[in-house]
């Protein structure tokens, strides 16, 4: 079993993830602009709440591009790992709206499958992970 390229990928969530907590614990409401602008749909919940920032957005992948030629990336691959990572968190996030789950609420499941998948499915040839 390869153990490598498995462990490049968790370390890459945890940045593609960590990122946008550390940037908000860092700069508290600055940047902190809603990437949804506040919008509310039909049913009168926000499409992805106020949790989910520009800041949060645009740090992640920052900082995976930054962080990709340390698993054998190229700055190009690790940005897209941390916008595949934050478009799967955004649909976990669209979906426990629907499902009336507040923000930054948990939903085991619901908030990692999407987030890892969506990474680890388009980039799985690039990272040399198994399938």
């Amino acid at each position: 079993m390869h153990i490598e390229p498995i462990l490049h990928l968790l370390l890459m969530l945890v940045i593609a993830n960590g990122t946008p907590l550390l940037a908000g614990a860092l700069l508290g409401r600055r940047l902190a602009c809603p990437l949804d602008g506040g919008l509310r749909l039909a049913d009168g919940r926000s499409l992805f709440g106020p949790a989910k920032t520009v800041r949060g957005l645009l740090s992640s992948i920052f900082a995976t591009a930054l962080a990709a030629p340390l698993f054998g990336l190229t700055p190009v691959m690790g940005a897209g790992f941390g916008l595949l990572a934050m478009s799967g968190d955004l649909v976990s996030s669209f979906a426990k709206r629907r499902l009336g789950i507040a923000a930054s609420r948990s939903a085991p499941l619901l908030d990692q499958l999407p987030e890892t998948l969506l990474p680890l499915l388009l980039l799985q040839p690039a990272m040399g992970t198994p399938t």
